[in-house]
């Protein structure tokens, strides 16, 4: 594939993660956000915000499309695929991501686009930044040599799959 064909690729698949994100918005399923993931010049999976349809605030565009492609590749990982989402990926979307090891993450609109749309994600990466008991909601931690014993069977564990 020539780099022409490559960016009309491109173009095309992002325009398909805009339409996922218009269709959201008209349709009252979520906010306005889509994506999509490719692989092999293929879509294998779609998303849009359901937060408001599914009352789930985990239901991101990139999550929900990251869900529907590694169901459709039985995977855990998306080794050899590209994301194509409407906006540049909040934190949580984010860490999605880079768990789901995609060769490539392509964005329309930046998160200083969506701030100003009413979806702003700076105060999360304040918050990830201060100390823990710093934070707004407070983080108590308990129980952690209980927690840990499991760590470190899971350590042990011969027949466990890496992630």
């Amino acid at each position: 594939m020539n780099k022409k064909e490559k960016q009309k690729d491109i173009e095309f698949f992002m325009q398909e993660a805009i339409n996922l994100a218009k269709e959201s918005m008209e349709t009252g399923k979520g906010g306005p956000f889509g994506a999509v993931v490719v692989k092999d010049g293929k879509i294998i999976g779609k998303g849009s915000n359901n937060v408001t349809q599914n009352n789930d605030p985990t239901a991101h565009a990139e999550i929900t499309a990251i869900r529907n492609a590694c169901k459709n590749l039985d995977s855990f990982q998306l080794d050899g695929c590209e994301i194509y989402t409407s906006c540049e990926p909040c934190p949580m979307c984010l860490g999605a991501i880079y768990w789901s090891r995609p060769a490539a993450v392509y964005y329309a609109a930046t998160k200083d686009d969506a701030a100003e749309a009413g979806f702003d994600d700076e105060f999360i990466y304040e918050e990830i930044a201060k100390p823990l008991d710093k934070r707004n909601i407070p983080m108590k931690q308990i129980y952690r040599a209980k927690a840990r014993e499991i760590f470190v069977n899971w350590i042990k564990k011969e027949d466990k799959i890496k992630y």
